[in-house]
């Protein structure tokens, strides 16, 4: 057996945040929904990634395509893999409910990607950022504001963003198909 899958020739998200690259510019609304159509498509597909952040994410060679990569902690979005209990991820990138070992469901990847899009837009984190699974006990705490650091963003992108980031489960955004839709209308980055 055997398995055939793309060669992708490209910079790692992360280290293009590392570096504050100025291959971002111009193109973080674009990226951002790029990688919620990925998501939208995994979660369609009856799955949870379990583990988005930038360090699984790559720019194609073509400067243009971004990519969901490593899937390694995926799982089916059913029950047994829902229960409680199973903490796997990136602890600067985790949903509260998955720090504490309470039931996830799809929710925790959007949660992931909110923290993603947002240090997209401001090389930045929304809690204090940590080196071990402790500061993620913070993302239970209201984050910091996105316009601290981005004051002219696009007030719809901001507001979808802290949708996706919201501690509250309940209060969160629903899906990535409902961030797709507020968003629909924002082309730049910056409100014009």
């Amino acid at each position: 057996q055997y398995l055939v899958m793309e060669f992708l020739e490209g910079a790692g998200m992360n280290s293009l945040l590392i570096a504050r690259d100025e291959v971002l510019e111009g193109r973080r609304v674009e990226f951002i929904r790029q990688l919620a159509e990925a998501i939208a498509f995994v979660h369609e597909k009856g799955f949870l990634h379990r583990d988005i952040c930038p360090r699984n994410l790559i720019l194609a060679g073509d400067g243009e395509s971004l990519k969901l990569i490593d899937f390694g902690l995926t799982v089916p979005a059913t029950k047994p893999f829902m229960a409680p209990g199973n903490r796997t991820g990136t602890p600067n990138y985790m949903a509260p409910e998955l720090v504490r070992r309470y039931a996830t469901d799809h929710r925790l990847d959007v949660f992931s990607f909110g923290v993603t899009a947002y240090e997209m837009c401001t090389f930045e984190l929304p809690w204090v950022r940590g080196v071990d699974g402790m500061a993620a006990m913070t993302h239970n705490l209201p984050p910091t504001d996105i316009r601290k650091y981005c004051p002219k963003i696009h007030p719809i992108l901001a507001r979808a963003i802290h949708s996706c980031i919201e501690p509250d489960r309940a209060r969160r955004c629903a899906s990535m198909q409902d961030f797709l839709q507020v968003i629909r209308s924002v082309a730049t980055f910056e409100e014009s």
